[in-house]
């Protein structure tokens, strides 16, 4: 079985192994029936086995619901409430004084010399400081009415370049309200494509922070002829004289306090309507330049109604952790499902969520362990960094730590696997690792990429709350499927929201049918009204990526490929840009390699590359410092990093352990790399190789392995 495969491995005595067994079983008999009676179990375990969606006909390639909107998708979250700034006013006024937003104040900021010379900045955070729901209110207003006075109009874009931050909520509820269009970039995007976005869209002012204004903006804000007004949320920033002519530069307080001081009761705000675009949202797409895709708020209503519905008991109890960048759907979703439903938002970094994080100064606290926060969104790339960080740690302890983790843990996957919980190992031998994200998570989200079973099992395991695994697109204003909190399969992405409907179209070229047995299988296409307006100025990639149907109803076309099984549950199992042909003729889906090959503890990140001129596969692998210089080590081989990574011999002994993967996880011979490159430099956003989910940007990883790949591939390289 799958839960067999992922077992961890121990080194006990046999006839030790026994006694321990049999005194699981004693344990497990003595307690089944009082747990069975009081958790309330029954009902977790006929959920999770229960159908969850159907095909809304017996044709092939009908359209999957989600049994809880066979007749009718959801559209709207509270009655009347069918625009955003509704959606807030209606929160405002129902959790009027409950805090909303959370930020940490600095106490200390210093610099520290590591032994290689290199200074790294590091902080002391003090606690977190709440805005209310008023609070907030109150400045989005402000701020809104202050970027009329300096000449935003209604339906014109302003654009917002910024981390993730209370203000960036503040602004992006100012723009609902006043029904300006919110144009969203990564804070990490590179120079040109940051220009590209600013200048397709004409904005003529931008919202940013002070050091993004001196690390990003300065150097390309000449490039934008257009632009009148830069906003920085921080306090005011330290001038410089290269600056261009016609541009000023305010504070976020001044344009409030310009709002607040404005005349505004003669005139009536223009309000949007549902169809009125809220966000135009860059994608950091892992193909060429930047995509802006159009959100209409009756967008991002549906989606969020439809992701509401799949969290049980959400409320005013929760506390959600923001630190992903809010310019990537998934964050914004999350963080307006929680604002529209009581919850309080306490903001980080991925450079001080925990303690051991980059810049908390040693023996301080990061951001988790003060806020203790129930939910989380995360990347498979963070939830896989967090794995593979534990099991380093295990794998460290003394032989009796080491084997009575493992106990605990093989016990505890087979008790999930059947729908038990495990108490007493939850209190006794998981509760340090939990403290790791604060102690009190009740469900990570999870989305932006496909999550290994392993890892999703570890989580499950060692922090004891479901992963809630989904799949949407920014093209689907984020929504899609999330899986239900008690189904604990791995694998799969769960069965469509209740604000959307899927259906698989046939994809004769790679061999995918929607009359597939056992399972239906084909290009995912999601309809609803969550999918989105379309691309900002590319009517011909619009026309190609979005239809409408005979009712009226719009699909996004994914370029997924998924199959549906019998409860009515989607699994990605391929991509259509992933799949290529190599000159024998046989079908390599690069990602299906890179899946098989990604948790392998030697690998911190691959990238598999094939050509239709070429008969084998090659692939690029960040490795893992510490298991490559160990691996190195044993053979003898002696250098620094650098010299490691560039060595013919580690590259043979790398391939070696990927090939042996490769055969266990029956990846067909044609399938498995045959040459590599091992980079000693990790993949990160800002090198443009990853997007800001940390997915591979083929092509330009391909631009960047350019002579690694005529090498491997035996052409001369000059």
């Amino acid at each position: 079985s799958q839960a067999a495969k992922m077992k961890l491995k121990h080194n006990i005595n046999p006839v030790l192994l026994q006694f321990i067994n049999f005194i699981v079983l004693v344990y497990s008999l003595i307690t089944y029936i009082p747990w069975y009676i009081l958790s309330g179990s029954k009902q977790a375990i006929a959920k999770a086995k229960r159908v969850k969606a159907r095909p809304v006909n017996n044709k092939p390639g009908g359209a999957y619901r989600s049994v809880n909107s066979l007749h009718c998708l959801a559209s709207v979250l509270y009655p009347g409430c069918d625009t955003l700034d509704k959606v807030f006013k209606y929160a405002k006024t129902k959790y009027k004084d409950k805090k909303l937003l959370g930020t940490r104040e600095i106490l200390k900021e210093e610099d520290e010399i590591q032994p290689s010379g290199k200074v790294f900045k590091k902080v002391i955070l003090g606690k977190y400081t709440w805005l209310s729901y008023e609070d907030v209110y109150i400045k989005a207003v402000n701020f809104g009415n202050g970027l009329a006075v300096l000449g935003q109009q209604p339906k014109t874009n302003i654009a917002i370049f910024c981390e993730t931050r209370a203000e960036w909520m503040i602004a992006a509820q100012a723009c609902f309200m006043c029904n300006y269009q919110l144009v969203t970039l990564y804070a990490t995007l590179g120079g040109p494509a940051i220009v590209h976005g600013l200048n397709e869209t004409e904005v003529t002012t931008i919202i940013t922070s002070k050091e993004l204004m001196q690390t990003k903006l300065k150097e390309i804000v000449s490039q934008v002829p257009l632009l009148q007004h830069i906003i920085t949320v921080d306090g005011k920033p330290t001038t410089w004289s290269e600056f261009p002519k016609g541009v000023i530069v305010h504070t976020m307080a001044s344009v409030q306090a310009m709002g607040a001081k404005a005349d505004t009761g003669n005139k009536q705000p223009s309000r949007p309507v549902p169809s009125d675009i809220a966000v135009i949202m860059y994608t950091s797409g892992s193909t060429g330049i930047p995509k802006g895709v159009m959100i209409s708020h009756c967008n991002i209503i549906a989606g969020i109604t439809g992701m509401a519905e799949r969290i049980p008991n959400l409320g005013e109890k929760d506390i959600y952790i923001g630190y992903l960048p809010l310019a990537h759907v998934l964050e914004l979703s999350a963080e307006l499902v929680c604002l529209s439903h009581g919850c309080r938002i306490g903001y980080s970094s991925p450079q001080t969520l925990a303690d051991q994080s980059s810049k908390i100064k040693k023996g301080s606290k990061g951001d988790v362990t003060t806020l203790k926060p129930t939910l989380m969104a995360a990347v498979p790339e963070i939830m896989d960094r967090i794995y593979k960080n534990v099991m380093n740690k295990v794998n460290e302890m003394t032989s009796f730590q080491r084997n009575l983790f493992i106990l605990a843990y093989n016990y505890k996957m087979e008790q999930i696997s059947k729908g038990y919980t495990t108490p007493l190992c939850d209190s006794l031998i998981f509760r340090k690792v939990r403290m790791l994200l604060g102690g009190k998570i009740r469900l990570l989200l999870c989305g932006g990429a496909p999550l290994s079973a392993a890892t999703q099992r570890f989580m499950n395991i060692c922090f004891c709350c479901p992963v809630g695994q989904g799949y949407g697109l920014t093209e689907s204003a984020g929504a899609g499927t999330i899986t239900e909190v008690w189904d604990y399969t791995t694998g799969r992405v769960g069965a469509p929201l209740v604000c959307c409907e899927i259906k698989l179209m046939n994809w004769e070229e790679g061999g995918y049918y929607n009359t597939d047995k056992p399972y239906p299988r084909g290009e995912i296409l999601i309809g609803g009204q969550n999918v989105t307006v379309g691309y900002y100025k590319n009517e011909a990639r619009t026309r190609k990526d979005f239809t409408v149907d005979e009712n009226g109803q719009r699909w996004l076309h994914t370029g997924d490929i998924g199959e549906f099984h019998h409860d009515g549950c989607l699994k990605i199992i391929d991509r259509k840009k992933d799949l290529v042909k190599l000159q024998a003729g046989e079908y390599v889906s690069l990602g299906k390699v890179e899946a098989a090959l990604k948790n392998l503890p030697l690998v911190d990140n691959i990238c598999a590359y094939a050509s239709s001129f070429h008969s084998y596969v090659i692939g690029f692998v960040v490795p893992n410092q510490k298991e490559l210089a160990e691996l190195a080590r044993k053979k003898g081989f002696k250098g620094s990093w650098e010299e490691i990574c560039n060595s013919p011999e580690m590259e043979k002994e790398v391939l070696k352990v990927l090939a042996e993967a490769a055969m266990a996880a029956n990846l067909e011979k044609f399938e498995i790399p045959v040459k590599i490159r091992l980079s000693p430099d990790p993949w990160t956003p800002e090198t443009g190789l990853v997007t800001d989910a940390f997915k591979l940007k083929r092509k330009e990883l391909t631009a960047f392995y350019q002579m690694d790949i005529d090498r491997m591939y035996g052409k001369n390289v000059k």
